[in-house]
Order: structure tokens, then C-alpha cells, then sequence
């Protein structure tokens, strides 16, 4: 028997505690705001996550861009909304700074 948690969100779609994060989780997301996650997103979430945890801080654009090895233009045109804040909303990460 599956269970269907609840996931408690933000206003913004952040999760309220991040420490519960798995790819499970991050998939249910997006599910909840209508978007199917490409491997390349998933990749890119996963990158993400990697660097905040070495750095503790959520990694901005052009740096995040050097770090996956992706134009900025082309994570632009992949994440409509742009690229920042998907990524750490499904990832379980802060907010980043600037974004609203």
C-alpha cells in the first residue's frame, strides 16, 4: 500500500523543511505544479544540490552555468521561468537571493 504524503510547501512551492528531500520527492513536486522534469533538469537539480552542500550557498546563474558546462542562454530556453528557482524549489534548497 502507497501512502500519499501531503508535502507542505511555501507560498513560493519551497519545500517548509528541506531536510525531508529525496528524488521521490522532488518528482511528486513537480508533478504538483504540472511540469515533467527532462534527465537533463534532474541532472542539473542533483549538480545543484551538490554544490550547495560544499558551499552552502545556492550557486547563481553564471556560476551554476560553468559548473553543469551549459550556456546560460540554453538553461534559459530549458527552464522557462528560468533556471534558478526551479532548480532549488525540486531541489530542496533555499530560495536563491533575487528571486521572487
Amino acid at each position: 500500500m502507497v501512502l500519499k504524503m501531503t508535502l507542505e510547501r511555501t507560498g513560493n512551492g519551497y519545500l517548509v523543511d528541506p531536510s525531508i528531500w529525496t528524488e521521490e520527492i522532488m518528482h511528486e513536486m513537480a508533478k504538483e505544479d504540472d511540469t515533467a522534469l527532462s534527465d537533463s533538469q534532474v541532472s542539473q537539480i542533483l549538480a545543484a544540490r551538490e554544490y550547495f552542500a560544499e558551499n552552502s550557498s545556492v550557486p547563481p546563474i553564471r556560476t551554476f552555468s560553468k559548473v553543469v558546462g551549459i550556456d546560460k542562454k540554453a538553461l534559459f530556453k530549458e527552464w522557462l521561468t528560468g533556471p534558478m528557482k526551479p532548480i532549488t524549489k525540486y531541489g530542496g534548497m533555499p530560495q536563491p537571493t533575487g528571486c521572487v
